[in-house]
């Protein structure tokens, strides 16, 4: 199925102008939703090897790529997200299809199933965020650490690295900002080295920026980390103030598909220990004026995202969990053959 062009082709919904990448087929379709700090061309390596006739498109989400650039309203969680999916299967004519997501596309997903889930067919889950959302949770159902949601939002994005996303930066020098090094560190486990990393570059800096985009606003708080969500862009809609339900109605979904979990054994981006996460870095000291771990212990993500699906499982659904050793935040990326060969045993 190499052989088959991948086209880059743009689509005018009724909500927003839309850029996906699309593998034709005549087959079953299947939507790859990117994570944050991408886009679309993360998935091309997995799209030439996918085997069978599936029609695979992966759109560029709103912020990221080249879709049109609007704000992200955060106060409606990961809904502009969904909606704007759903808008692209009714652009194109699609009734129901299998999803992927990655990251943040992971909590996307469990946005759109929850609401859209008469169009899923199944749902495959790669290291995704927590539906509970980024930060400032705690406990397997993700109560809350402070009433005002501080440790989660905008403001706990690290600003050097922004910096350097807005001067376009391409080096290595610094590990924790530098965006090459940061998706050599964090994407995959070192010391792999994507071949196509210079693509996945320019993906990641082509990530919109600004107070209503990437990393978005924020407000101060009383409360350790001393930052709080504001009302834009992707990190603020991925913050459990605006995510209340999300997950409830995931697990009470009308509709009930498979789901397939895979997850990287040595992820550092979404773990029970999150080396982004405020309450991981206060607990190493790396962050002053941590106030323990009663108060707010390192988000367990992990946890967080098997408890809903259990739930799911008990409501009707199914899910199936695998770790894939030796990779990172990545999998599909970094061991592309062994990770379709569990998408495609479940596909089946």
């Amino acid at each position: 199925m190499k052989n088959i062009m991948i086209q880059s082709n743009f689509v005018e919904t009724d909500r927003i102008k839309l850029h996906y990448l699309e593998k034709p087929g005549n087959g079953e379709v299947l939507i790859l939703v990117h994570g944050n700090g991408s886009s679309s061309v993360f998935w091309k390596e997995l799209m030439e090897m996918i085997s069978g006739d599936y029609r695979i498109i992966a759109p560029d989400m709103r912020g990221y790529g080249e879709t049109e650039d609007l704000i992200i309203d955060a106060t409606r969680g990961f809904d502009d997200f969904a909606d704007d999916l759903y808008s692209l299967l009714e652009s194109l004519n699609i009734e129901k299809a299998h999803f992927m997501g990655h990251s943040l596309g992971g909590g996307m997903l469990f946005a759109f199933a929850g609401k859209y889930n008469e169009c899923v067919q199944s749902v495959t889950f790669v290291n995704p965020a927590s539906p509970y959302g980024f930060g400032g949770s705690k406990g397997e159902t993700g109560i809350p650490c402070n009433k005002d949601f501080s440790g989660s939002g905008g403001g706990v994005v690290n600003p050097d690295f922004v910096a350097r996303l807005k001067s376009g930066d391409r080096t290595d020098e610094d590990g924790n900002a530098s965006p090459r090094a940061v998706m050599n560190t964090y994407y995959w486990k070192p010391p792999f080295v994507p071949k196509q990393i210079d693509e996945l570059l320019d993906s990641l800096l082509s990530q919109k920026l600004g107070d209503d985009k990437y990393p978005g606003d924020f407000v101060a708080s009383d409360f350790y980390p001393f930052v709080a969500p504001g009302k834009y862009g992707p990190m603020n809609a991925g913050s459990p103030k605006y995510l209340q339900g999300m997950a409830e109605r995931f697990i009470e979904a009308e509709h009930k598909f498979p789901v397939l979990w895979v997850r990287g054994a040595e992820d550092q981006i979404v773990s029970n220990n999150s080396l982004f996460d405020l309450g991981t870095l206060g607990k190493m000291e790396a962050i002053p004026n941590y106030p323990g771990e009663d108060v707010f212990p390192p988000q367990p993500m992990v946890d967080q995202t098997r408890y809903v699906l259990k739930e799911y499982e008990q409501t009707g659904g199914s899910f199936n969990e695998v770790v894939m050793e030796e990779t990172a935040h990545s999998p599909f990326i970094e061991k592309p053959a062994e990770f379709l060969s569990q998408f495609e045993k479940f596909i089946k």
